[in-house]
């Protein structure tokens, strides 16, 4: 078929009725994909070219239907990406050879897997991967990067001359359960004795919690949680990727994907969290807090919204980047999948070495977790 091409800065190009038709169309999509959340990136500056992050969406057309999308940046860093290519820069940097401008295709800030060749059927994917490669190899970067597609599209990538990397996050899983304490009596003993002594210790420093559904958020909340959350990157000494204007602005036109948990004591709210989720799907995201207190953001970042996947027969909770600590909590390791591809052929071959190797101990490594297992025997 013949499709018309398009690269677009803007989401309001393609107007939000036909990216969310396509988005509707793809297996598994999340809320990190729709108009709402991309476009608030964007026009709140989160991700824009003023950071970084110049929009580049290639689309094809089919008459006049949206037949298939990738959201893809032109990126002058490696910032909020988690999947950290970092040497691979320094190595170009030594060499005397520019590594960015890169391509990159991701949800920015977002460490979440999902469709990244959106279309409407294998014809409109198999014609968008091949105008992706055209663009690489007609522009002036150094590489591609593909960020937690799904493993078909990984692998159909790879087919088109993309390398593979391999990545562990960790997931819960809802086995349908009734309540917070029947999900703890499969974990074992220890494991279930040390949630409740982190939730026990929440509860004697004198802290309450409160869930807020995105239609209840008021502005003040989020004025709460922008403070929060920018006071928790500074005490890192990090700048925070996000601001209040899209935190406003995700909860103006995403309101139902959304759930606040914020955390009070003494009449004051020191404390929040604030997760996306579908109707299948909750998705840790982010944290702050105004005061410490010890094992507060367990509380307020796994173990409340976990009550909240149990009450709502919500049936996955994808715990975000990183982090072992999660298994000891009822999380279980998860492959996750990015594709790569570079133009100097040196370099490339240097990095398809390299991540051979790495290849053997994440496999390693996910045997060692499955060991670890958290669940009674």
């Amino acid at each position: 078929m013949n499709y018309r091409t398009h690269i677009v800065s803007s989401l309001s190009e393609i107007g939000q009725d036909q990216w969310d038709a396509l988005v509707a169309t793809q297996d598994d999509p999340n809320p990190f994909l729709s108009y709402a959340f991309l476009h608030a990136l964007h026009e709140s500056g989160s991700a824009a070219p003023e950071s970084g992050w110049q929009p580049q969406y290639i689309v094809l057309f089919d008459g006049e239907r949206l037949a298939a999308a990738l959201p893809l940046y032109v990126k002058g860093h490696s910032y909020g990406e988690y999947v950290f290519d970092w040497a691979w820069a320094d190595a170009y940097q030594r060499h005397g050879v520019e590594y960015y401008p890169k391509l990159l295709s991701a949800i920015p800030f977002t460490p979440v897997s999902g469709p990244r060749l959106m279309a409407v059927d294998g014809a409109a994917r198999a014609a968008l991967v091949d105008v992706l490669v055209a663009t690489q190899n007609a522009t002036e970067v150094s590489s591609t990067h593909v960020l937690f597609p799904p493993e078909d599209q990984a692998r159909q990538l790879r087919e088109a001359g993309f390398m593979l990397r391999s990545g562990v996050q960790f997931h819960w899983l809802n086995q349908g359960y009734a309540s917070f304490d029947e999900f703890l009596a499969t974990l074992e003993q220890k494991k279930r004795k040390n949630i409740r002594a982190e939730r026990r210790k929440v509860r004697e420093a004198g802290v309450t919690l409160r869930r807020v559904r995105g239609r209840d958020v008021t502005d003040a909340e989020w004025v709460l949680f922008n403070r929060c959350y920018r006071h928790t990157y500074q005490a890192h000494y990090s700048t925070p990727y996000l601001n209040l204007d899209f935190f406003r602005r995700i909860g103006s036109a995403m309101p139902d994907n959304i759930l606040l948990v914020i955390a009070s004591r003494d009449g004051r709210d020191i404390a929040a969290s604030l997760v996306i989720h579908s109707e299948t799907t909750l998705f840790g995201r982010y944290w702050g807090e105004l005061e410490h207190v010890p094992c507060l953001h367990f509380e307020a970042a796994y173990y409340q919204p976990l009550e909240f996947c149990i009450e709502q027969g919500i049936r996955a909770f994808e715990g975000g980047a990183q982090g072992e600590h999660k298994m000891a909590r009822g999380f279980l390791p998860t492959r996750t999948w990015s594709a790569h591809w570079l133009a100097h052929p040196a370099f490339a071959d240097a990095i398809e070495r390299f991540l051979e190797r790495e290849k053997g101990g994440i496999d390693d490594y996910m045997d060692e977790l499955d060991e670890r297992n958290p669940f009674k025997r």
